[in-house]
């Protein structure tokens, strides 16, 4: 899971960056994207570890990518560089200055720096629509892809972002190749001082944030960053003193799973007990193919145990005997939790 960090002139973005991600980079600018790893804390994973106790346990991970800010100086609009970028990502988090900085002129305005982006964002994207749509008609296209095209021209012009159109509405899988901006899931982060950490967020922008098919969460980077590098026991009397039940990263991660709309199925063995993350509504052929591709081209079957299941009885030998072994085929549709065993032959 891909995340691209973006946001205007000292909104803290590179802060945000090192509170996720505990890396401590230079928050001065570098002209360079940095990438940095996490793994995504899940208590399961924790306990089916105790249970098989494996070689290796391996969670899902998640990967921040600090896109360079030269695109936000002066809202000049998105450079070449930087929307190539921010393309290559599948969900987006955009850090909105809610603090008062010296090194930018006048007060915050995190609605207008959010306006400003989805702006910039649906030019970039009608640009290439309108492009697409010329083309077509002169090449007498199929009608149906230049009514989609039509469709997401009307939908941007009218301000809506791509996100907005319903799957139902639009061939998604045909359009992978454009990466539209405004179809990219969308976090927005308002970052503020420590004072205002646990005060929620205004009403109109959380208004506007949800206007936009986004999601919003409020977070203090510099109080997260310091928080990043302490020890696990030392983090949460931390968090406890400021009156904070959990960490950004850890609502981070949870509400970009909920935006991608992601969960997790498990392999297990003595070998490694580990996470897979899925879209879901994910079927168990596809699902196959996110441990080998092997897997999903000689698929037989999948034997399933959901997670509750398994703990409920505590072994797999006794989730066998109690006739509680799902045996599925390949259009059976992954479940939250569920650990599988991938029957096949190639």
């Amino acid at each position: 899971m891909k995340i691209g960090l973006v946001g205007f002139a000292a909104s803290g973005k590179t802060t945000v960056f090192n509170a996720m991600t505990g890396l401590g980079v230079p928050t001065t600018f570098g002209g360079e994207m940095r990438i940095g790893t996490v793994r995504v804390p899940d208590q399961r994973i924790d306990a089916l570890s105790k249970i098989f106790s494996p070689k290796k346990t391996t969670y899902a991970e998640m990967t921040f990518s600090d896109i360079p800010g030269e695109h936000g100086a002066g809202h000049k609009g998105l450079s070449v560089k930087a929307l190539q970028q921010i393309r290559e990502q599948e969900a987006l988090c955009l850090v909105l200055r809610d603090f008062s900085s010296p090194a930018v002129e006048g007060d915050p305005d995190p609605l207008r720096d959010l306006e400003a982006f989805h702006l910039e964002c649906v030019f970039a994207d009608l640009e290439i629509i309108e492009r697409r749509l010329d083309r077509a008609r002169r090449e007498k296209a199929p009608p149906h892809e230049i009514a989609m095209f039509e469709m997401m021209k009307h939908a941007l012009e009218e301000g809506r972002p791509l996100r907005s159109i319903p799957a139902a509405n639009l061939d998604r899988n045909a359009l992978k190749g454009y990466a539209f901006l405004t179809d990219r899931a969308l976090l927005v982060a308002l970052n503020r001082g420590e004072a205002g950490a646990v005060e929620p967020m205004p009403a109109a922008l959380a208004g506007r944030i949800a206007g936009l098919d986004a999601a919003g969460l409020v977070l203090s980077a510099s109080v997260e960053a310091e928080i990043a590098v302490l020890e696990p026991a030392e983090q949460a009397a931390f968090l406890e003193d400021l009156g904070v039940s959990e960490s950004a990263l850890a609502r981070f991660i949870r509400t970009a799973y909920g935006l991608l709309d992601l969960i997790s199925f498990f392999t297990v063995g003595a070998d490694e007990v580990r996470a897979w993350p899925i879209r879901r509504g994910t079927h168990a052929r596809q699902a196959a193919g996110r441990i080998h591709t092997d897997l999903e081209r000689g698929f037989i079957r999948a034997e399933v145990v959901p997670y509750a299941t398994f703990m409920e009885y505590g072994s797999e030998h006794a989730v066998k005997t109690a006739g509680r072994l799902q045996v599925e085929g390949k259009d059976y549709v992954v479940g939250d939790g569920d650990i599988m065993h991938i029957r096949f032959n190639v």
